[in-house]
């Protein structure tokens, strides 16, 4: 009897010879965007928004008026990389002139994904009362699920999640029950409640307008995921699209954030 390998499922890196090599890239990349972007006006490093020494993030503003502030939450299966590796996707954004907040978080497996995602809601309170005007998010891969359970009806108290006007899920995860049939699963220590609790499809959403984004040639598993949450919420709500972009994979499709005329960077800054 056939059996479906979930590990090699979710494995994006399964075309990537070097997967620490392409970390260290991003790493050097934004390093160098910090140092020599001309698009940044002002920055800010290493603001709290909590107690836990990764609840820190990084505030970029443009050198023009900002038109409003978008959050990028960044992936890696809630446990890889932090806000030090994806400066450089603020590059296309900035360049539109909006400001970008980019943070790390509490990572599995000293958290829970749950405290995660309350990690997350700690930082879009903050990032509201301290702006005090609307914003919008982008999040990738684990980041994408960041992103969607901020506007899953009743996860934000005090009608918050209103306060988000524009969220883009890029290669996201929204059903998180296969994880637990993965190796990755050692350091997620998800059980089957949180694994429902955590999946976003599960739920309503709020009135936000919500862009399911993958690659085309993704994984066909991160397909699956952008295709569950789209169809599930869209049902419930005419703010629910998907796109799947032509000839990008799990990496690429982010990358171009660094492309101020990119489609991606278009979509969240028009």
């Amino acid at each position: 009897m056939w059996k479906l390998d979930w590990d090699d499922a979710f494995n994006n890196f399964v075309n990537v010879e070097n997967p620490n090599s392409l970390i260290e890239e991003w790493r050097e990349k934004s390093s160098s965007f910090k140092s020599n972007s001309t698009a940044i006006g002002k920055m800010e490093l290493g603001i709290p928004y909590g107690d836990h020494p990764r609840e820190k993030y990084d505030l970029f503003l443009p050198k023009k008026q900002s038109r409003g502030t978008i959050i990028f939450l960044h992936g890696g299966f809630w446990f890889r990389t932090g806000r030090e590796h994806w400066s450089f996707t603020a590059q296309g954004i900035l360049s539109q002139n909006w400001s970008v907040i980019i943070p790390s978080y509490p990572q599995a497996p000293d958290v829970k994904i749950t405290q995660i995602t309350h990690s997350i809601s700690k930082l879009v309170y903050k990032i509201l009362d301290d702006f005090n005007s609307p914003i919008r998010m982008i999040g990738h891969s684990a980041g994408g699920h960041l992103a969607s359970r901020m506007i899953c009806k009743n996860f934000l108290t005090k009608n918050m999640g209103k306060h988000i006007d524009r969220v883009i899920s890029v290669s996201g995860l929204y059903d998180l029950r296969p994880l637990l049939m993965t190796k990755l699963n050692d350091i997620l220590t998800l059980n089957y409640e949180e694994a429902l609790q955590e999946s976003c499809f599960l739920y309503d959403p709020i009135d936000t307008k919500l862009t399911c984004w993958v690659g085309a040639n993704e994984r066909p598993e991160f397909l699956r995921q952008n295709r569950i949450l789209a169809e599930a919420w869209s049902k419930k709500s005419r703010n629910i699209e998907s796109y799947y972009d032509p000839g990008k994979d799990h990496f690429s499709v982010i990358e171009q954030l660094e492309d101020k005329e990119s489609l991606l960077t278009q979509s969240i800054t028009k």
